[in-house]
């Protein structure tokens, strides 16, 4: 099953006052799962380690209201982020969040809707006549809960009326069915976040199979949906470049002649936190975490993480640029970091 169910629910009192947080509430009790009020801080996990609460918070799901009315910018992908859930509930080993969520990854669902996109239109007039975008997916996999909370489904309709905005998201999931009838005014994209076999079998545990997200991006492109991919992290091992190349010949398979394609490329990068993190909750994993190849670099916010060598990073544009150029000549490739 793609759709996730958690184990624990806290629901904050204030969002009993929005239609989602009501229905929600009554939805989780008619399905005998476990269900926790509070005011105003969001209870921990329990756990005797640091590993046990953070597997124990991967399984929770928070139910709040978003209290900061600002948006966070989000370079290179869009002008903003659109806040609609935080946290997933995949157990990608390689993930960043690892570093900005730390102990407590809740799956985090915000039900003040209305104000949210509220907000998303005073950004679209102030920035006007330009265009602004929003990102749905910055800190989150929100398909993973869409069957929960239908807020995809209610910021695809509002994008569509709007005049200078757009809207894109990215998922590993394939729970796409209730996106497929509605009205997007191809104003918004959706992009899959896809990998190589041995990527996805190694590291992305709780995720759905490489093939589900294919056959989900051919609906998707087949409703008009602008598509998308995202291929991250690309991953440096023995067999990289048959591996990534049977991706992209999977990938051209599944999708319909002559529809145009993004694609964004983001080798692996960590952090010294997320390292700690990841090693300390799957301490067999076999994520590449040694710094011998790499190179130290801040990032946007900041702090710093280690990439690939420069040598290494062109090497490897280079074949993506090739191999995507001949398989998809309607196919555009918007960065590669």
């Amino acid at each position: 099953m793609e759709a996730f169910i958690p184990r624990v629910v806290f629901i904050q009192k204030a969002a009993l006052q929005y239609p989602l947080g009501s229905r929600l509430m009554k939805e989780f009790n008619a399905r005998g799962i476990e269900v926790s009020l509070y005011e105003k801080r969001v209870p921990t996990t329990p756990g005797r380690t640091f590993r046990d609460s953070f597997l124990s918070a991967k399984r929770t799901m928070v139910v709040l209201v978003r209290a900061r009315r600002e948006f966070q910018t989000c370079k290179p992908s869009a002008h903003y982020q659109l806040p609609l859930v935080s946290g997933c509930p995949g157990h990608c080993e390689y993930c960043y969040l690892n570093t900005n969520l730390g102990k407590n990854p809740f799956v985090k669902v915000y039900v003040n809707i209305d104000e949210i996109l509220e907000q998303a239109e005073e950004y679209v007039d102030r920035r006007k006549p330009e265009v602004t975008v929003f990102e749905g997916s910055a800190t989150s996999d929100p398909v993973a809960v869409e069957s929960w909370t239908g807020s995809l489904q209610e910021t695809i309709r509002f994008i569509a009326t709007l005049g200078s905005a757009g809207f894109r998201f990215a998922t590993k999931y394939g729970y796409v069915q209730n996106l497929l009838k509605l009205e997007h005014n191809g104003k918004t994209e959706v992009r899959f976040s896809i990998n190589s076999d041995y990527v996805v079998r190694q590291f992305e545990a709780g995720t759905p199979p490489l093939e589900n997200r294919l056959k989900a991006a051919r609906e998707i492109s087949l409703a008009g949906y602008p598509l998308g991919f995202l291929i991250g992290p690309i991953i440096h091992f023995p067999e990289w470049r048959s591996e990534y190349m049977s991706l992209l010949d999977l990938t051209r398979a599944h999708i319909p002649e002559g529809v145009p394609v993004s694609f964004e490329l983001i080798t692996h990068r960590f952090t010294t936190r997320a390292k700690t993190i990841i090693e300390e909750v799957y301490p067999d994993t076999q994520v590449p975490l040694g710094q011998e190849g790499r190179r130290f670099k801040y990032g946007q916010f900041g702090y710093g993480k280690y990439v690939y060598e420069k040598d290494l990073m062109r090497e490897m544009e280079e074949f993506f640029r090739t191999a995507i150029g001949t398989l998809f000549q309607e196919g555009k490739l918007l960065y590669f970091v």
